[in-house]
């Protein structure tokens, strides 16, 4: 090769290198919506960080919160019990129970109480969530629709006795793109569903 065509060359490739560093540079990872992208969105949110909240009824409750699921497995534990009670007045379906903390129950649950909201009792963290993966993304334009799939992991000895970690969820949500790049939408736009409700319709997913 001549040297006049080597040097036509080495220009060539030097001037596609800065057309290539320059579009980089323009570029923003958030600017394309990967599966990873959506993912580290999604499990670095604050609404899907936030804990599940048990709230611990007791004192007189109607029969309908003594029979609820959580507090069926409260009661098998040995965590908490009701004698029946009359109903007072606001109060119903009946039979009403006045619900206690048993001995055990005051040793495994009164130490994860963290707060108390007033007419809805103290507040226990039982889980968070995990993201299992993205299942697939959905693109329109500047809007997608991110199917993901997560499970309920336990915190600790109530949370264990509530949730099974082989359950899994599956959900979809709504993400949008901007100027500085991709972001889950806070609030319905289109058919899009915001994370909270993505989270609050789950259904189960196959294992």
């Amino acid at each position: 090769m001549s040297a006049r065509k080597t040097t036509t060359t080495l220009r060539v490739a030097g001037w596609l290198s800065l057309i290539l560093l320059s579009l980089d540079l323009g570029c923003s990872p958030r600017d394309f919506l990967t599966r990873r992208l959506a993912a580290d969105l999604i499990s670095a949110s604050d609404t899907f960080k936030a804990p599940q909240l048990l709230w611990l009824r007791t004192g007189i409750v109607s029969n309908k919160d003594f029979s609820s699921p959580e507090s069926m497995v409260l009661q098998r534990r040995g965590w908490i019990i009701g004698t029946e009670q009359k109903c007072p007045s606001g109060i119903d379906p009946p039979p009403c129970w006045d619900v206690l903390l048993t001995p055990l129950g005051v040793e495994t649950i009164r130490p994860l109480i963290s707060s108390a909201i007033p007419d809805s009792g103290p507040a226990i963290q039982v889980a968070r969530r995990e993201l299992l993966g993205i299942s697939g993304i959905s693109k329109t334009g500047g809007f997608a629709d991110v199917e993901f799939t997560w499970r309920w992991v336990p915190i600790n000895q109530v949370g264990a006795a509530l949730y099974d970690t082989g359950v899994r969820y599956q959900s979809s949500v709504g993400f949008r793109g901007y100027d500085d790049g991709w972001r889950i939408v806070d609030q319905s736009i289109h058919t899009n569903q915001t994370l909270d409700e993505a989270l609050r319709n789950a259904q189960p997913a196959a294992p």
